[in-house]
């Protein structure tokens, strides 16, 4: 144990002395790279800049990296995805990829919600199938900060606290709240 928390003093003073740049880059690489730990990033973030400011760096820099994502893929030719799929003969894999453009709001939200959704594939997707900007925005706005949340509160110890009924409730707690607010913004702001 001490070998464990050796390691995460040696790497919170690492972040600390990069700054904010360096957590804020990061989390944003994160976004497109899937192998990178973005738990074991924002428990660095809120170790070395406080819980509220952590949250902060990390939750812009999360949302940054998925838009950047998102609109690489949306300018990439859908044409030739098509082509690619009914080539290798991918009926299947096409008419789920269309699908997913039409997720109701918040449901999308709470994918983006959940810790383990991966975050490079909601984006790639949005943006194949051309998902609309707004939508996809507030989802990822709503979504991420509880998700980042999330992340915060577990920080070093996930696997303790994944048998605190604490955490487990906190949790709930969380992805009741992101599904509740975006029914309520999608249905201000007419997005379906």
């Amino acid at each position: 144990m001490d070998v464990v928390n050796h390691w995460i003093e040696v790497c919170t003073n690492f972040i600390e002395k990069g700054g904010p740049i360096l957590g804020f880059f990061l989390i944003f690489l994160e976004s497109f790279l899937p192998v990178l730990p973005l738990g074991v990033f924002v428990a660095l973030n809120v170790n070395a800049f406080g819980f509220l400011f952590g949250i902060i760096i990390s939750w812009i820099a999360t949302c940054l990296g998925c838009l950047f994502s998102y609109f690489v893929f949306n300018h990439i030719s859908t044409k030739w995805l098509k082509k690619y799929l009914q080539k290798k003969k991918m009926k299947k894999v096409e008419g789920a990829i269309e699908k997913f453009q039409s997720i109701p709001f918040p449901h999308l939200t709470v994918i983006i919600t959940l810790p383990f959704t991966p975050a490079f594939l909601v984006n790639i997707l949005a943006g194949l199938v051309r998902m609309k900007e707004e939508k996809f925005m507030l989802a990822l706005f709503i979504g991420k900060i509880f998700m980042i949340t999330f992340w915060a509160y577990i920080g070093k110890s996930f696997i303790e606290s994944m048998t605190d009924i604490k955490a487990i409730i906190f949790i709930s707690i969380l992805l009741l709240l992101a599904y509740f607010l975006s029914k309520l913004v999608g249905k201000r702001m007419n997005i379906e």
